[in-house]
C-alpha cells in the first residue's frame, strides 16, 4: 500500500513534539525511503540524526544530498549542504575537498587553499603520502595565474611519479609564461622539464627557439638534434662573426649525418679556407668523394692550397673530361685560390680559359682571365695569355684593356723595355688618351731617356712616327695597310693630351685625313683594267723589241700603290711585266672573291638571314676596296640590334676608310659622334662633331651638338 506522505510527516511531528526522537526519524526514513529526492525531508532527517548524536549517519545523509546538487550543477546549495557536514565532521575529506573545488570555481582561492591544505595536514597525519601529494597537487594548480603554485604542484607529480603529468603541467606553465613576455622564467621551466626527459623532441625544439629568440647560442646548439637546426645556428653566429664557434656548430652538424655531402664540402672548405688543410682533410678525400664533382672540387681546392698541386689539377682536369661545362666552377676556384695563392689561382683560371679556348668561346675565355686580373692585379703572366687570347678571338676592345694593364705591370715590374712597346702602341692607336701618353713617359723615364717630352713630341708629330700593332688596319684583314695620318702640330697634340680630363680634344678619335693619293687609289680600283685581257693581248702581240716596252703599272695595280710613283716606270723586261701582271691578277682574284661575298651578304639580308649577312660582310671588308661600305653597313646592322659596342666598332672601322664620296663621309662621321653620344662618350663625340663642322660647315645639326656637347664637357 502506497506510504501516505502527509501522514507521515505530520505523524513525525507529533513524535517530535511528544520528544519520541528516535520514533519521528523512523517516520521521517519511511518518507525519504519513499522519494529519494526529497531534499527538504532528507535535510531535516540529517539535522535529526545531528541531534541524536548519530554523526555518521548524518554526515552520510549530509553528503548524499550535497553530492545529488552537485552533479545536477546545483554548486551553490551543494556548497551551503558541505559546510554542515564540516560543522558536524570538521575533518570530513570528502567534503573539504568537494567544498574547496566550489570556491575554488567562483574564485575563492584563499578560502579553498584552507580547505586543502586541511587535508594535507590529515593525510600527512594519518601516513598518506600519496594522498598529500595529490593534495598539493590540487593545491597548487587551484589557481591558473599562480605560477610558483602549479610548479610546486608539478613537483608534488614527481614525487608521485607521475613525470608525464609534470611534463604536460611544465609545457603548459612555460607556454603561457613566454606568451605573456616572460622569457627568462619560460626558459627555467622548460630547462626543468628538459631534466625530467631529455630526449623529449618538443621540449628540445621549444628551448631550442626559446634560445635562438634570446641569441643564447650555445644553449641552443645543446638542444638541437638536426642538421637543419644546426645550420641555421652556424648560420646566425657566422653572421655575428664568431666563425670558430659556427665553425664548431657545424661540426655538431657532421658529427650527426656524416653522409651530408654538402655539408662535409661546406666543412671542408671552410677549414681549407682558414687555412686549416689538416682539419679539412679530416672530413674531405678523393675517395670520400666518390664521383661527386662537388666534392671533387672542394678536394681540389684543399690539395692545391696545401702545396698538393698537381694532385688538384689532375682532379680538375678529369672534371672537365667528363663536363666541360664544368670550366666556369672551375673558374670560380681559381678565383677564389688567386686571393691567397695567386700562381695557384692563375694555373686554375687558365685550365678554364683554355677550355673555353677550345670550344672557340673567346669572350669567355676572356673573362675569366679578367676577373683574375682584376683580383690579382698586375699579375703578368695572365695578362699576357689574356693579350693572346683577344688577339687569338678578335676581342680589340678588351685586348686595348688588356695591353693596358699589361704595360702597368710592366711599369711596376720595372721591366721597361715590354712596358716602351706597348705603351706606343696603345698611343699610335689614341693619342688622344692622356693615360697612354702618360704609360709611355713613365716608360722612356725608366729607360733613361733624357728627354722623354721631345721624343713623344717628335712620335706624335709624325716625324718619327709609331709602329702600332692595331688589329683594325686593314693588314690585320689581308688588305692593304692604311695610310698614315698627316703630321700635326706638335703642341697641340700635347697640349690635347694633356687636357684630356678637362675638354674635349679636338682630335680626338679622328679618322686618318683623306689624302689626294688616296683618293685617286680609290678612283682607279673602281676603273680596273680586265686582266686577262691584257694577258692575252700580249701573248698573242709578236715578241719584237720586247725591251722597249712600257706599261703604265700605276693603272695596272688597281691601287695597290700609289699612280704617282708609276708615273715614270722605266722599260721593263717583258717577264718582269708578266710576272707583275699575274700578281696583278692575283690580287684581282682576291678583290672578286670579296665582291661575291658582299653580293652574297646582301642576298642574305634580303633573306633576313642577318647572322650569315653580317659574317659575309666581314669577310669582304678585308679588301680595302669594299671596307668602307662593308663596315658602315655592318655597323647599322648593328645598331638595328640595338648592339652599341659592335656599332660604334664598325662605324670607326668605316670613318678610318677613305669614303666614295664626301657626303658618305660626313655621314659616317655624323653616326659616329651620335654613337658616342648616346652612350655617355660625350668627349669623343664632341672632338668628331668638331672635325665635322670644320670639314663640313653647317652640316645637319652638327653646330647645336657641337653647342650641346660643349655645355656638358664644361659641367664636367
Amino acid at each position: 500500500m502506497p506510504l501516505d506522505r502527509a501522514a507521515t510527516l505530520k505523524n513525525a511531528e507529533k513524535l517530535l513534539r511528544q520528544g519520541k526522537l528516535a520514533d519521528a526519524i523512523a517516520e521521517y526514513v519511511r518518507v525519504v525511503e519513499e522519494d529519494p529526492r526529497d531534499f527538504a525531508t532528507a535535510n531535516t532527517l540529517g539535522d535529526l540524526y545531528a541531534r541524536a548524536g548519530q554523526t555518521d549517519k548524518a554526515v552520510e545523509q549530509f553528503s548524499q544530498i550535497a553530492d545529488s546538487f552537485n552533479d545536477e550543477g546545483a554548486v551553490a546549495k551543494a556548497g551551503a549542504v558541505y559546510k554542515k557536514i564540516l560543522k558536524v565532521k570538521p575533518e570530513h575529506e570528502h567534503a573539504l575537498w568537494q567544498l574547496a573545488e566550489i570556491l575554488g570555481t567562483q574564485g575563492l582561492y584563499a578560502d579553498a587553499r584552507g580547505h586543502l591544505n586541511t587535508i594535507v595536514e590529515l593525510r600527512r597525519a594519518r601516513g598518506d603520502t600519496r594522498g598529500m601529494l595529490q593534495a598539493k597537487v590540487r593545491l597548487g594548480s587551484l589557481d591558473p595565474a599562480d605560477y610558483e603554485g602549479r610548479l610546486a604542484a608539478s613537483s608534488a607529480r614527481i614525487e608521485m611519479g607521475d613525470v608525464a603529468g609534470a611534463l604536460r603541467d611544465l609545457k603548459g606553465i612555460s607556454a603561457e609564461l613566454s606568451e605573456k613576455g616572460r622569457q627568462p622564467e619560460a626558459i627555467e621551466v622548460l630547462r626543468e622539464a628538459a631534466k625530467l626527459n631529455p630526449d623529449d623532441e618538443e621540449i628540445r625544439e621549444r628551448l631550442l627557439d626559446v634560445y635562438f629568440a634570446a641569441g643564447d647560442f650555445a644553449r641552443a646548439r645543446a638542444c638541437a638534434t638536426t642538421v637543419d637546426q644546426l645550420r641555421l645556428i652556424a648560420a646566425a653566429l657566422e653572421g655575428q662573426g664568431r666563425i670558430d664557434e659556427a665553425l664548431e656548430t657545424l661540426r655538431q652538424a657532421a658529427a650527426l649525418d656524416p653522409t651530408d655531402t654538402a655539408l662535409i664540402s661546406e666543412l671542408a672548405r671552410a677549414f681549407a679556407e682558414r687555412g686549416d688543410l689538416a682539419t679539412a682533410a679530416q672530413y674531405l678525400t678523393v675517395e670520400t668523394a666518390g664521383g661527386d664533382p662537388q666534392l671533387l672540387l672542394t678536394v681540389a681546392d684543399i690539395q692545391m692550397r696545401g702545396g698538393r698541386f698537381e694532385d688538384g689539377i689532375a682532379i680538375l682536369r678529369r672534371l672537365l673530361d667528363d663536363d666541360v661545362s664544368r670550366r666556369e666552377q672551375i673558374a670560380q676556384l681559381g678565383w677564389s685560390i688567386a686571393e691567397k695563392h695567386a700562381e695557384s689561382g692563375f694555373q686554375v683560371s687558365e685550365l678554364a680559359a683554355d677550355t673555353a679556348v677550345a670550344q672557340a668561346d673567346w669572350p669567355g675565355a676572356a673573362a675569366v682571365l679578367q676577373e683574375f686580373v682584376t683580383r690579382v692585379p698586375n699579375h703578368i703572366p695572365a695578362l699576357m695569355r689574356l693579350v693572346e687570347i683577344c688577339v687569338d678571338g678578335g676581342l680589340e676592345a678588351t685586348m686595348y684593356s688588356a695591353q693596358a694593364q699589361l704595360a702597368d705591370a710592366y711599369l711596376a715590374a720595372g721591366s721597361a723595355t715590354e712596358a716602351r712597346f706597348i705603351a706606343e702602341d696603345l698611343v699610335a692607336r689614341e693619342p688622344w688618351e692622356k693615360s697612354n701618353i702618360e704609360r709611355f713617359r713613365r716608360a722612356l723615364e725608366l729607360l733613361g731617356e733624357p728627354d722623354p717630352d721631345a721624343l713623344i713630341a717628335s712620335r706624335l708629330s709624325g716625324d718619327s712616327p709609331f709602329t702600332s700593332t692595331d688589329l683594325a688596319l686593314g693588314d690585320a684583314f689581308g688588305g692593304e695597310p692604311e695610310p698614315a695620318p698627316e703630321p700635326r702640330n706638335v703642341e697641340a697634340l700635347l697640349a690635347e693630351a694633356a687636357a684630356a680630363e678637362e675638354g674635349p680634344p679636338a682630335a680626338q678619335a679622328r679618322r686618318p685625313p683623306r689624302r689626294a693619293e688616296e683618293l685617286q687609289q680609290f678612283e682607279l680600283s673602281e676603273n680596273a683594267i680586265d686582266l686577262e685581257s691584257i694577258l692575252g693581248e700580249l701573248e698573242a702581240a709578236p715578241p719584237a723589241r720586247t725591251e722597249s716596252v712600257e706599261v703604265d703599272l700605276s693603272v695596272a695595280l688597281d691601287g695597290i700603290r700609289p699612280a704617282a710613283a708609276a708615273a715614270a716606270a722605266p722599260q721593263e723586261d717583258l717577264d718582269d711585266v708578266f710576272g707583275t701582271l699575274r700578281e696583278q691578277a692575283a690580287r684581282r682574284t682576291g678583290l672578286d672573291d670579296a665582291e661575291r661575298e658582299y653580293k652574297r651578304g646582301l642576298a642574305l639580308r634580303a633573306a633576313g638571314d642577318i647572322d650569315g649577312c653580317i659574317q659575309a660582310l666581314e669577310t669582304a671588308s678585308r679588301a680595302p676596296k669594299l671596307r668602307f661600305a662593308t663596315a658602315w653597313l655592318i655597323a647599322r646592322l648593328y645598331r638595328d640590334r640595338g648592339m652599341v659596342g659592335p656599332t660604334l666598332e664598325w662605324l670607326e672601322r668605316a670613318a678610318q676608310t677613305p669614303a666614295p664620296t664626301t657626303e658618305d663621309g660626313y655621314q659616317v662621321l655624323y653616326e659616329l659622334a651620335e654613337t658616342l653620344e648616346s652612350i655617355g662618350e660625350n668627349a669623343r663625340a664632341l672632338a668628331i662633331c668638331l672635325e665635322l663642322q670644320a670639314e663640313a660647315g653647317e652640316y645637319r645639326d652638327v653646330v647645336e651638338r657641337v653647342e650641346r656637347l660643349a655645355r656638358v664637357q664644361a659641367r664636367g
